[in-house]
């Protein structure tokens, strides 16, 4: 039987709300979206309290008035180097970077870079940026790579969707999307090299659609976990490195397909987008509601148990801390940092011996891309039940309507080329 219990509340305030929250990978701090502007609000939540340190664009305008912000691209890209106490936003003005010291403009970055998404490499000594600002036609062929001790900046893979380091180290997931398809690819990550290189590997997962948030790993390297998409409010958890999908689930109503009532928009609009978190215990996962609750969910035994948290407030964010906390937002500017008591937890010394274990397994079951040539075709893919080489993909003709829509894409276009030959 698990339980939680209140370590701490805060108020971020009667006029805003935080949408996401971003946990520092190893000091007790977050990084919080608020919800009605493109400004981020740190907080301390250690030593069983949260306090507010910082905020960083707090005077921008709300969204909707905010210059070039649309809603699909609302919330401002943020990193935490993952030793020190720094953070990089992206936001209406370029890069900022806060520390306890205040804000300023990060060295041996450009400063007025607009990126979608940040992240730093696992050494923190290079920051990786999407879609890549060099390029004047759009920059989402690739990516830019900043090696921040040089300044100098370099082309990388493409990829627009977050950077997910494996607890286990030395690789990284992260998503290349499409209207029709998204790719979850893993990289390799060379250490002690600057700036660090992404080298993509074989192995990858293929994903329905796009609009995917940026994967997520448990504690112990054993499950990813998959937030989206764009027309569902979907959640997949895979194991890994097998990438056998364990739990594929709609929160709330499925899409009743174009044109959308109003009322599956509302459904949509109340669940969060960023409402899923891994806690310290194996084989767990927590999900945020709009009622207000923390629903516990066993990925073994598929059963699930709720926790009321904030009756009456929309859970607005989820994530979970460097010590392994709950740290839940409300639509109504609340914070609550939850202590997760159980007798299961695995110790740290546990969970670090096995995702280590995990990720040297994957990284044993695959091998790197080829530089300078076309991706898809070296790609190994599955969608966590099937598997499918390059080759099987292109001579595909036939499929049946429970396929997913991207194979269903496939087929139509290679029946249609065989046609026309």
């Amino acid at each position: 039987m698990t339980d939680l219990e209140v370590v701490a509340r805060g108020l971020g305030g009667s006029e805003r709300s935080f949408e996401q929250l971003r946990c520092h990978p190893r000091l007790p701090l977050v990084a919080c979206s608020d919800s009605e502007r493109p400004a981020v609000h740190i907080w301390d939540c250690g030593a069983g309290q949260l306090r507010e340190l910082g905020s960083m664009c707090r005077t921008s305008n709300a969204y909707g008035d905010a210059c070039g912000w649309e809603r699909a691209e609302r919330t401002p890209a943020v990193a935490w180097h993952p030793h020190q106490p720094l953070l990089v936003v992206a936001g209406e003005d370029g890069l900022r970077q806060w520390t306890p010291a205040g804000v300023s403009e990060p060295e041996g970055a450009p400063a007025t870079a607009s990126y979608r998404s940040l992240a730093f490499s696992p050494d923190g000594q290079t920051l990786w940026g999407s879609p890549s600002f060099r390029d004047e036609g759009g920059g989402w062929e690739s990516s830019d790579v900043l090696d921040l001790a040089s300044g100098s900046i370099g082309a990388g893979p493409a990829w627009d969707t977050g950077v997910a380091e494996h607890p286990g180290g030395g690789l990284v997931a992260t998503l290349t999307s499409d209207q029709g398809a998204t790719h979850c690819l893993f990289v390799r990550v060379d250490q002690g090299t600057a700036p660090a290189v992404m080298r993509t590997l074989r192995r990858a997962l293929i994903l329905d659609c796009d609009g995917y948030e940026t994967p997520l790993f448990s504690a112990d390297g054993r499950h990813m976990a998959v937030r989206g998409n764009a027309y569902d409010n979907s959640v997949e958890v895979f194991e890994f490195p097998s990438l056998h999908r364990v739990l594929a689930t709609t929160l709330g109503d499925p899409s009743p397909g174009y044109p959308y009532p109003q009322e599956w928009l509302d459904q949509m609009e109340a669940w969060s987008r960023h409402n899923i978190a891994f806690g310290p215990q194996p084989g767990v996962l927590w999900i945020a509601t709009p009622a207000g609750a923390l629903v516990e969910v066993d990925l073994e035994t598929r059963q699930a148990v709720e926790h009321d948290v904030l009756t009456g407030s929309r859970l607005s964010a989820l994530a979970a801390t460097a010590t392994g906390e709950l740290l839940v937002a409300g639509s109504e500017g609340e914070l609550v940092l939850l202590s997760v008591l159980c007798g299961t937890t695995q110790t740290r010394t546990t969970s670090r011996d096995v995702s280590r274990a995990a990720a040297m397994a994957f990284l044993e079951a695959t091998a790197e891309v080829p530089d300078d040539d076309d991706l898809e075709t070296h790609l190994v893919l599955t969608d966590g039940t099937r598997t499918w080489e390059a080759e099987d993909l292109a001579t595909v003709t036939s499929v049946s309507a429970t396929d997913p829509t991207w194979l269903q894409l496939q087929a139509a276009i290679n029946k249609a080329h065989v046609q026309s030959e």
